[in-house]
């Protein structure tokens, strides 16, 4: 997926995962009680910072913080802008 939105610095736009809507046992969960995810797919990736080059790279899924990052709303969908710092691990 293609979006007109360059993060700057250390910044990454993720599209997060879907939340689970339902459990192993097949039991719907509500979306009153539905987890945030602490996934999710690097859509775009800023230059990084002179002393501090990326790690992360386009199309890589990460992990990351419950609270990490502002959401945003770009053409109706939902992403999270964080800086890299806040990225715990790529799977």
């Amino acid at each position: 997926m293609s979006v007109n939105v360059k993060p700057l610095a250390d910044r990454v736009l993720v599209e997060p995962a879907l939340a689970e809507e339902t459990t192993a046992s097949g039991i719907i969960i509500p979306d009153s009680a539905k987890e945030k995810p602490q996934r999710g797919k690097v859509i775009a990736v800023g230059a990084g910072k002179p002393d501090e080059p990326m790690t992360v790279k386009v199309g890589d899924t990460i992990l990351y913080g419950k609270y990490s990052g502002t959401e945003l709303s770009i053409e109706g969908s939902d992403y999270l802008i964080m800086r890299e710092s806040d990225i715990f691990a790529i799977v």
